[in-house]
């Protein structure tokens, strides 16, 4: 029994030290108004760029589905990290050598973009998911009213989409907050950056503590609301069926199918 005090004793000396957590939790406030502005800008280009992919995906013109199907496969595959470096010093050193000096991208500017970029792939997967759910009945009843397939797209199917893939999009909308993270390798000084400079300082690893529970005070609520809005669709397809005599796609698979699509948490992927 002592020992276990004891071991809990050192546990809460180096990662729960009072002190340190008060110094500590000032510091990394000052970092969430750049974490913020990270974070949407990561998620409103990602989604935007990742519903332009899933459309180019369901393409009728060929050349546009390859092309977004080398995307997908490729920013799937390559992890976050490397996504990181390649476009903050890869771009440098090519912008140095060429004399493109635009290449040379400030760390939240090259943050933004591999964030972006990488999960747009994840996000493409995700709305093509949730388009492919909807019944082509919806389609071709748009299309016999005189829309155009764009017309259609846009005024019968994707509103139907977005319902679909909302939860799924604000479980990515998790990931991408703790992968914000992996923007300190690239020296920006975000909560995680600034949590290890302060552990450095005081070489004690408290500061990592207080970052942990930072990013879980952001994420639970969301967590929440996603598993609330994922509850809320599958009583509403519940108690929807199909008027056109046919079978819709169950809940359930759609939900599978989508699942397949997200990333599998914060971290190197």
């Amino acid at each position: 029994m002592e020992s276990l005090l004891n071991g809990f004793e050192a546990f809460q000396r180096y990662y729960l030290n009072w002190e340190i957590i008060q110094e500590t939790f000032p510091l990394l406030l000052q970092t969430l108004p750049l974490v913020l502005e990270l974070l949407v800008l990561s998620m409103v280009f990602s989604f935007v760029l990742g519903l332009i992919l899933s459309l180019m995906r369901l393409s009728r013109f060929r050349p546009l589905r390859w092309f977004a199907g080398a995307y997908v496969d490729f920013f799937r595959g390559l992890p976050l990290l490397l996504n990181l470096v390649f476009v903050y010093s890869g771009l440098a050193i090519v912008g140095a050598g060429s004399g493109l000096r635009f290449l040379i991208l400030p760390p939240i500017t090259a943050a933004v973009v591999s964030l972006s970029t990488t999960y747009a792939a994840y996000s493409a997967e995700v709305f093509r998911a949730g388009i492919e759910s909807i019944h082509r009945g919806q389609m071709e009843a748009a299309r016999s009213l005189g829309m155009t397939y764009a017309q259609s797209m846009r005024y019968v199917v994707l509103p139907q989409a977005i319902k679909v893939v909302i939860p799924p999009l604000t479980n990515e909308f998790i990931a991408l907050i703790k992968d914000t993270s992996l923007a300190s390798v690239i020296s920006l000084q975000e909560l995680l950056f600034t949590a290890k400079e302060k552990m450095g300082v005081v070489a004690n690893p408290t500061p990592l503590a207080v970052a942990a529970v930072v990013y879980v005070i952001f994420t639970i609520p969301l967590i929440r609301l996603a598993s609330r809005l994922e509850k809320k669709r599958d009583r509403g397809s519940k108690g929807t069926k199909p008027t056109d005599g046919s079978v819709d796609k169950p809940s359930a698979l759609v939900s599978a199918d989508i699942a397949t699509q997200l990333p599998k948490g914060g971290g190197v992927r």
